[in-house]
């Protein structure tokens, strides 16, 4: 402790930081993230405090907003400080003196924080050691290192310790080094596992030396400690008196923290003593002196609190039912498309289907591609008895191969090009006889290839072109399974063999790492939660009994074994793991769900029967839907109601245009970066996955995560004559017209605020307007709704969010904005400089990029607030980061200004749209230009000169919406294709805008009428049609008054809002007795997928007259 105490007297920040690094990370458990915060803070006061503004914004982007994500309260109030003269002027730091008495203060409650730390317990003083322990200790070392050797010294010298060693053989060959470990890490950590596993005569003392498999451990269990809370974490300076009692209203409401792909979660077993003596969140009270800004870091809650609510989030409602011919072995759903399936059969067959449309793509009978080039004993093999199953399908990460292996020596790789369109890559002979298992992993940032087999062994080969990299020998019995995996930068392979044993190899040639008896000792296959934090196995013994069991990474233990299984399970049970909270499995003619935190059994559902006793089974990517084998050679999907939203979006959508001769198959593009960490379990990519964002026309982008499901489900009686449904009634739909600010001119950009409680607007003379919903009784949700009125909201301060303008007229300027994912910050601009406000205060933080050319359309990055896509009116667009103020790069393709951008984070593009009517694709990684295409103006059709093009991605993230004042399309992202398309009648007016629902089931569309409809987004079918006279005042003409733009709320699907020519804005949800906006009209001959993939022009028949 001594130097920890100089190093922060003195300031050191670095060398704390790195000091406390080989101790704990942020994220480990809720007293290191306080230690962690306290310790920036100060580093950010003092920044403030000598007033260098640039140190200390760099300090809150680099530093402190990792924190942002628990309490983005607080973080916003961290940031407001930048704009105090002097940060005392903040009522919770104005007792903070110098800088040397704030250390002080700082350090005693860091002391305290570091004692109640049980990653620090035993750490803070130097054991007594009698003066002969360090003797032992050469001995034991030396006895066990020489003891490893085949050919061990009866005497060995001490300088053997100094190196990793082996004794010479005999005859002066040398033997590979098992002692040579790369694994030792140089974090020191509690709790580990002895190197080289625990087979050696002698156990090393359980010191904080390094782990040998970095991640055969989780942070040890902490205890409950009254002393102090790790809780909590403030603005207030510590120096409050010690009598403040800390307030815990916030602890009382834990919640999953958001997705944020750069801040790794505490997970798994950070804090598992606290959690079984208190409620989750709910801290002991303490009287301490720290902060007045307490806030929940719950990193668990997610697999707690929900616990009982597990039912509902399982995929229990069977939804499709497909017949494959033979009996389905293994199973894989598309890692980025999640509603294509793989499947593997007992007889060779590969199967590729799209569960959505129920339509199989792609069957292939088992044949040797290149015979000549097999070995000999899988000739004859095959001459023998030619009949093959297959073991396993899988796809690779990124969703461009897939990899079968056979129980004959052989492994096929294929390439899937989208669609029906899968080609023959890769053919390897790997194993003698059977190849048991076959993965996919990225050591070295390479793609390779896993197999292991009945010859004992496990081999790696190069993706790309099928050369064998290394072969891991050690096994005494065939390899069953494998199941690579990476920590901190550490790429290792947990193999399973028949014999029960584990194995853990890294990829050297230096043998298995460590040897564990798997419970059942036969058949066993193991795998991690999807976050990475989380190791478990299951397995079926010779007599049939089976075991599921989470390990205890840090001693390679079994540290739970779930509970529900059948006496004697018929057949090898198969297991899945989902949402980093579930577990499944196979048996008992049944699916058998488990709480990860709970032995006992959850549920158990035979998905109306048919299974056979030990089904295979196999979760999407998202835990939506669940593939399980039937007893008629069949497959049954499962789906939790997200899965069946899911399964009707596709129904409609994705392959309509298959069978046509302009193919839409969608092509995915070489290793999505997120689709490639979730399938390598590189930590938080599922929960990325899960939460998709959605960049809206408005230059938003936000999340998934808190969408309600409908609960009407939408059902046609086909003896009804289906009718569209018409609004022309003020009483026939709920409209509310937010209060009027007399200096508002027409409304040109609107959006809801992410957290659905506000709306903002952008109207022509560069002003904006934020309306607020209160909590009330009529309102408990706080969420914006038409019936009940919100607050036009202005800061105590009176100022208004004003952009800059030019001295041509405001009104021909293009106004832009977006909004960041926080609701903290917006971007706007009405043709001057691009200003940066504080949503809080509506203060101007920055402004930059004085025109010209002036910006046109603005979107945040989906991976990085601080990468801004700006379209220009020159027709460009320029990659801006923020943080640096520099454009790093400027994409060129448009002849005229740009008028939309969105962003893919499952494909890592950049979609763009100008006024020129044409749309480009930018990969996202190095910004070259990857397709681009012009729109089709229907004949008859003249589009004014500076006609917008607008673009927004479908939930899926491949598809997206493009509006257009002649029509309304829906393309394909990889091939650049059309897949829909809706053309309004010549006479009828054109489009001004349109939007998806949030949960991409409608598209929203207002006219140049005042007319607004409502499609559905499957088949751009109209459903609902709502004109001007439910929601214009009588004595208003639609003839002046129009909508210039639509936006849709982010949680709540069947809500929008209108901004109006006169500055208007109009929010609209469907009567409450009604709960949708209209029906759905009936599907042409039960299916839409011989549409063409782009329509005559002159549109799709009724809906065409419709208009």
């Amino acid at each position: 402790m001594k130097y920890f105490e100089d190093e922060v007297h003195n300031g050191n920040w670095d060398d704390v930081e790195k000091y406390l690094s080989g101790f704990t990370k942020v994220d480990d458990n809720r007293y290191s993230m306080k230690i962690f915060f306290e310790i920036r803070k100060q580093k950010y006061l003092e920044a403030l405090d000598k007033h260098d503004r640039a140190k200390a914004v760099e300090i809150l982007v680099k530093d402190l907003k990792v924190f942002s994500t628990f309490n983005e309260e607080l973080f916003k109030e961290i940031t407001q400080l930048l704009t105090l003269e002097n940060f005392r002027e903040n009522e919770q730091l104005s007792k903070y003196g110098d800088t040397k008495s704030a250390r002080s203060i700082m350090l005693v409650e860091l002391k305290k924080l570091i004692e109640a730390n049980p990653l620090f317990r035993d750490k803070l003083q130097f054991p007594n050691l009698k003066n002969s322990r360090l003797r032992t200790l050469i001995n034991q070392s030396l006895n066990w290192q020489h003891q490893l050797c085949k050919n061990p010294r009866p005497n060995p010298d001490i300088k053997t310790l100094f190196v990793d060693h082996t004794c010479g053989q005999p005859n002066g060959a040398r033997a590979p080094s098992p002692a040579n470990n790369p694994l030792l890490g140089s974090l020191p950590k509690a709790g580990v596992f002895p190197p080289l596993g625990a087979h050696g005569p002698f156990q090393p003392t359980p010191a904080p030396v390094p782990t040998p498999l970095a991640g055969w451990m989780s942070n040890p269990p902490t205890v409950t400690h009254p002393a102090v809370s790790g809780g909590a974490i403030g603005l207030g300076s510590p120096s409050i008196p010690a009598g403040t009692s800390l307030s815990h209203s916030a602890l009382k409401h834990p919640r999953t923290p958001p997705t944020n792909p750069s801040v790794d979660y505490p997970s798994g077993d950070s804090d598992h003593l606290s959690k079984r003596t208190r409620p989750i969140g709910i801290s002991d009270e303490i009287n301490l002196p720290v902060n007045v800004l307490p806030v929940s870091f719950t990193g668990h809650s997610h697999s707690h609190s929900q616990a009982f609510s597990a039912p509902e989030d399982l995929p229990k409602t069977v939804t499709r039912t497909l017949n494959q011919g033979s009996s389905p072995m293994s199973m894989d759903f598309h890692p980025v498309q999640q509603t294509l399936l793989l499947v593997g059969t007992n007889v060779g067959d590969i199967g590729l289907w799209e569960v959505g449309s129920r339509e199989r793509l792609v069957l292939r009978n088992f044949k040797v591609w290149d015979l000549g080039a097999c070995s000999m004993p899988l000739q004859a093999a095959l001459v023998k008895d030619p009949g093959v199953s297959v073991n396993r399908v899988i796809w690779s990460p990124d969703g461009s191969l897939f990899g079968v292996a056979y129980s004959r020596h052989i492994v096929q790789i294929y390439s899937y090009h989208g669609g029906d369109e899968v080609r023959q890559h890769l053919e390897i002979d790997a194993h003698v006889g059977g190849v048991n298992d076959i993965a996919f992993s990225h050591p070295n940032k390479q793609l390779c290839v896993i197999t292991c087999g009945d010859d004992k062994t496990i081999k790696v080969w190069d993706a790309t072109n099928g050369a064998k990299q290394y072969i891991f020998e050690g096994h005494e019995a065939p390899v069953y399974s494998v199941c690579p995996h990476h920590k901190e930068n550490i790429q290792f392979i947990f193999s399973t063999a028949l014999d029960g044993k584990i194995k853990a190899w890294l990829y050297d040639n230096l043998g298995s790492r460590v040897d564990y008896e798997a419970p059942g000792r036969w058949c066993t296959t193991m795998a991690y939660s999807a976050d990475g934090t989380r190791l478990f196995s299951c397995g079926t013994s010779k007599d049939g009994e089976s075991f599921i069991v989470e390990w205890n990474e840090s001693e390679g233990a079994v540290k739970r074994t779930y509970q529900g299984f059948r006496k004697r399970s018929l057949g090898v049970v198969q297991f899945d793991t989902t949402k980093n909270r579930f577990l499944a499995a196979g048996d008992d003619f049944s699916i058998k769900f488990w709480d990860m935190d709970n032995v006992q059994l959850l549920t158990s559902i035979d998905a109306d029967g048919g299974l056979p006793a030990s089904p295979r089974i196999r979760f999407n990517k998202d835990g939506c839907l669940l593939a399980v084998s039937t007893n008629d050679n069949g497959i049954k999907i499962l789906a939790t109601s997200d899965g069946i939203r899911l399964l009707r979006t596709f129904e409609n959508l994705s392959y309509d245009a298959s069978r046509t001769s302009e193919n839409s198959k969608p092509t995915i593009s070489p290793i999505s970066a997120a689709a490639a960490a979730a399938a390598t379990s590189a930590g938080l990519a599922d929960r990325a996955a899960s939460m998709v964002s959605i960049p809206g026309m408005n230059g938003d982008v936000r999340s998934l995560a808190d969408v309600k499901p409908r609960i009407t489900e939408e059902s046609n009686d086909k003896s009804k004559v289906w009718k569209l449904t018409e609004l022309s009634e003020p009483n026939q739909c709920r409209s509310l017209r937010l209060p009027e600010n007399l200096r508002a001119t027409k409304i040109s950009r609107l959006i809801f605020t992410n957290s659905g409680n506000a709306i903002l607007a952008l109207a022509s003379n560069a002003i904006h307007l934020l309306w607020k919903w209160q909590r009330t009784e009529r309102n408990s949700s706080g969420k914006a709704t038409a019936s009940v009125a919100p607050q036009l909201w202005q800061p105590p301060s009176g100022i208004m969010m004003t952009n800059d303008v030019t001295d041509s007229n405001p009104e021909e300027a293009v106004p832009c904005f977006a909004l960041s994912k926080n609701d903290s910050y917006v971007m706007s601009a009405s043709g001057g400089k691009i200003s940066l406000f504080n949503m809080m205060t509506f203060k101007t933080m920055a402004t930059f990029m004085p025109p010209p050319p002036a910006a046109t359309f603005l979107a945040f990055h989906p991976q990085d607030n601080n990468i801004i896509a700006i379209g220009m009116d020159d027709s460009s667009i320029q990659i801006y980061n923020v943080r640096v103020d520099e454009v790093k790069s400027k994409l060129k393709g448009h002849s005229k200004r740009i008028t939309g951008l969105a962003f893919s984070h499952a494909l890592n593009v950049l979609v763009s749209s100008g006024a020129d009517s044409q749309l480009c694709v930018w990969s996202s990684d190095g910004w070259e230009k990857q397709k681009n295409r012009f729109l089709q103006i229907p004949t008859g059709r003249t589009p004014t000169a500076q006609s917008d093009t607008r673009v927004q991605f479908h939930q899926d993230q491949i598809h997206f919406l493009v509006v257009h004042e002649t029509q309304l399309a829906i393309f394909e992202t990889t091939k650049l294709e059309c897949v829909k398309q809706w053309v309004p009648r010549e006479s009828s007016a054109p489009i001004t805008h349109a939007t998806f629902s949030c949960d991409s089931q409608l598209v929203y569309a207002c006219f140049l009428d005042a007319t607004v409809c409502v499609f559905s987004a499957a088949n751009l079918k109209l459903r609902c049609r709502i004109n001007p006279s439910a929601y214009l005042p009588a004595g208003v003409s639609s003839s002046n008054v129009h909508p210039l733009v639509i936006a849709a709320h982010p949680q709540e699907p069947n809500e929008f809002a209108l901004g109006l020519s006169d500055g208007g804005v109009h929010v609209f949800e469907p009567l409450e007795s009604e709960g949708k906006w209209g029906v759905p009209p009936p599907v042409d001959n039960g299916s839409t997928s011989s549409m063409p993939a782009t329509p005559p022009v002159g549109g799709s028949g009724s809906d065409q007259a419709q208009r």
